[in-house]
């Protein structure tokens, strides 16, 4: 085909067995016309091959690339510029376009120069280029588009709005609330069914200009486009709330999910499309924390209190290494004898600019992130120690700690060991720590629960149920799970008609009793008259430091305290 190489002649033999076989199309151009061409081309075409033959070149060409490829076809009849390799878009005969990539080479046809080319259809190629960009921009389930693509019109209506151009803008994230139970308790297949779902709903509940994205997981979002003020974002939103929660058949199930949604309104403040996602989704996670089925719009204190968060959990997750954690203790009492038996630890913390704060302060935090895992570890070994250091110093107190843990260390494989550890480098018996369980942590992991509780009971701790009433207060897990002691959430003490059950279940159980929150000495007099055992509240002690309870230890050798008198 080339010059030099094999002569272009149709009475090759070679040749024509050659391009006849070919999946190019293989044609000469001579003199701004086709002199020759193989039937593939014409296929790519639309044409029968004779009638491509002294057709213009051009005319097989899109007008918008006839310019450059004709230009293209004289460099190579003049042999100039050596070889080419381009693509550009042909005209067919019914005037569709294909596209194609040629290789362009100088040869002779008949005697004459000519520009031999080799032509490659690149439909099928387009195409799956085509669904490659597709798929990187569109979530593979819903269709819908994905993060980055919304994020990218996002950042255009931002633009508009910072030019002065449109009306504004609304960006709305939408989380499914309890979405994981139903992937857990259905299956993958019935969460994936209520995705696609949700996502054509969603489709029902804008405008064409608008656009659904999904984020990930259960996540959603809408741009409303040309909203005139935010009391039509809160209409939309109400709509998707009333289209969502509507009932959704799943295999022979019928279930209803409710949506959560956060609501940011766009303005030229914004730098960025991010931060207007960002302040969505913490309006999203307020609407969440006011329980399901809600909507909120973004003010600036959501970002405050965000910012002030992630400060926290910087400060929580170096708080270990700088020794800024210290326990505090509250004494536990005998109500027969007033004689302090023990106390439960609770972890307090220093923080460097805002001072000491509670558990209730920061501990949340550490659940969420996982630091409450190495700062539960911390707690307990420093409980036993002191405990023992205790012990040593006012030899014949029987002092027990309670210490509790969370649901993430009781979840942990290694917890029994974590704890037997703790035992035995503090050299505490296991007879004087007490581990302090909710109800909601044995009943939602009760297979495990089980287990790990023979475990720890094998290691000779006691396992006392705390905020007793609370939650299941079911009498069958009561049996399953084999536990130690009782303790009467603080809300009961007062009512005392709930306390004389609990007193009479836990003695027919066989379980200690320990009434917390216990404040006056009329409730002091009752819970002794209903034969409660033990008590813990601010008549008895606030909780102090070690300082603090070793003076108290040591006041009052025997560990004997005087109703009402708080430390």
């Amino acid at each position: 085909m080339c010059e030099g190489i094999l002569p272009l002649d149709r009475s090759s033999e070679i040749f024509r067995w050659l391009t006849e076989q070919s999946l190019a199309g293989v044609a000469a151009v001579v003199e701004g016309r086709i002199a020759w061409a193989n039937a593939r081309l014409g296929e790519m075409l639309g044409y029968r091959n004779e009638e491509l033959i002294g057709m213009p070149a051009g005319d097989l060409v899109a007008e918008v690339d006839r310019a450059e490829v004709m230009r293209h076809i004289g460099s190579q009849v003049e042999g100039n510029g050596g070889d080419i390799r381009s693509a550009f878009r042909a005209q067919r005969k019914d005037g569709s376009r294909v596209p194609l990539e040629v290789y362009g080479h100088h040869g002779t046809f008949a005697g004459k120069p000519a520009a031999i080319g080799l032509f490659l259809d690149l439909t099928e190629r387009k195409l799956a280029e085509a669904q490659v960009r597709h798929d990187a921009l569109h979530d593979g389930l819903t269709g819908l588009p994905n993060r980055a693509l919304f994020i990218d019109r996002l950042g255009r209506s931002l633009a508009r709005t910072r030019g002065g151009k449109g009306s504004g803008f609304s960006v709305l994230v939408i989380d499914l609330d309890r979405f994981k139970l139903i992937n857990d308790s259905l299956g993958h297949r019935a969460g994936d069914e209520l995705l696609v779902t949700t996502s054509q709903r969603l489709l029902g509940c804008v405008r064409p200009e608008d656009m659904v994205a999904r984020l990930g997981g259960d996540e959603f979002t809408v741009l409303l486009e040309d909203v005139p003020d935010a009391l039509e974002a809160a209409r939309v939103s109400q709509k998707i709330q009333r289209e969502l929660s509507a009932p959704i058949a799943l295999g022979d199930r019928e279930i209803v999910v409710t949506p959560s949604i956060g609501i940011a309104h766009g303005c030229p403040d914004y730098l960025s499309a991010e931060e207007i996602l960002r302040d969505a989704d913490l309006a999203m996670y307020r609407a969440k924390a006011r329980g399901p089925a809600g909507h909120a719009e973004f003010d600036p204190a959501m970002h405050r209190t965000a910012m002030a968060a992630l400060q926290l959990e910087s400060d929580l997750r170096r708080a270990l290494d700088r020794a800024e954690l210290q326990l505090h203790y509250q004494p536990v009492v005998s109500l027969a004898t007033g004689a302090i038996v023990g106390f439960e630890a609770l972890v307090h913390w220093n923080h460097p600019a805002r001072g000491q704060l509670r558990p209730m302060e920061f501990v949340p935090l550490a659940e969420e992130t996982g630091l409450v895992v190495p700062i539960g570890e911390w707690v307990l070994r420093e409980a036993c120690r002191q405990t023992r250091e205790w012990q040593a110093r006012h030899r014949g107190l029987e002092l027990t700690v309670g210490v509790n843990l969370s649901v993430r260390q009781f979840l942990m494989s290694d917890v029994v060991d974590t704890v037997a550890r703790a035992l035995a480098e503090t050299r505490l018996s296991p007879r004087n720590l007490r581990l302090e369980l909710t109800e909601s942590m044995l009943m939602d992991n009760a297979p495990q629960a089980v287990q790990v509780l023979a475990e720890l009971r094998a290691l000779g701790v006691s396992l006392d149920l705390d905020d007793f009433g609370t939650g299941y207060s079911s009498l069958s897990y009561l049996h399953n799970f084999r536990l130690d002691t009782l303790k009467i959430d603080r809300s009961f003490v007062g009512s005392w008609e709930i306390v004389s059950a609990i007193v009479n279940l836990a003695r027919g159980l066989r379980l200690t009793l320990i009434a917390e929150g216990v404040e006056t000495g009329e409730q002091l007099e009752v819970l002794r008259g209903l034969g409660c055992e033990y008590g813990q509240g601010y008549l008895f002690g606030r909780p102090i430091d070690a300082k603090g309870m070793e003076k108290l230890l040591s006041a009052e050798q025997g560990a004997r305290l005087a109703p009402g008198a708080a430390a």
